[in-house]
């Protein structure tokens, strides 16, 4: 299987922590306590389902690789460029896992069958223009 490869735009946003529930009917269910994140993931199954372009889920075991780009805050900047003081590397919330677990969540269902299927993942997290993820699935 060649890697599949997409770019999602826009500001990646976190999976929450998972909250279970019952219905008034008693029906037991879970939802993501992340509210904001639900457009993204969205945006995240719409760029994967175009990539996959109507082929079949992928089988077996998988690798997940996602580079998160955010756009650094003005604060970094002054009136000559990017201050030297700016950190070098987003060590700011949110943290990296939540962004990748965001992205698996998407993906279920139309890139993979269940996200256990992941057995190795590389994320990173870093300044740039434009807000992006860039995803890379590969067989494993």
């Amino acid at each position: 299987m060649p890697d599949l490869t997409f770019t999602v735009y826009g500001q990646a946003q976190p999976a929450g922590s998972k909250t279970p529930g019952r219905t008034k009917g008693g029906r037991m269910f879970v939802r993501d306590s992340a509210r904001k994140g639900a457009p993204w993931r969205l945006q995240v199954a719409q760029a994967a389902g175009q990539a996959m372009n109507g082929t079949g889920l992928l089988e077996g075991a998988l690798e997940l690789s996602v580079i998160f780009t955010v756009p650094r805050p003005k604060g970094h900047f002054g009136a000559r460029g990017l201050r030297p003081s700016a950190p070098e590397h987003p060590t700011t919330r949110p943290d990296v896992t939540k962004l990748l677990r965001a992205v698996e969540d998407a993906c279920t269902g139309i890139v993979w069958r269940d996200d256990a299927q992941v057995v190795e993942q590389h994320a990173i997290k870093r300044y740039g223009e434009p807000a992006c993820a860039l995803v890379v699935v590969a067989a494993k």
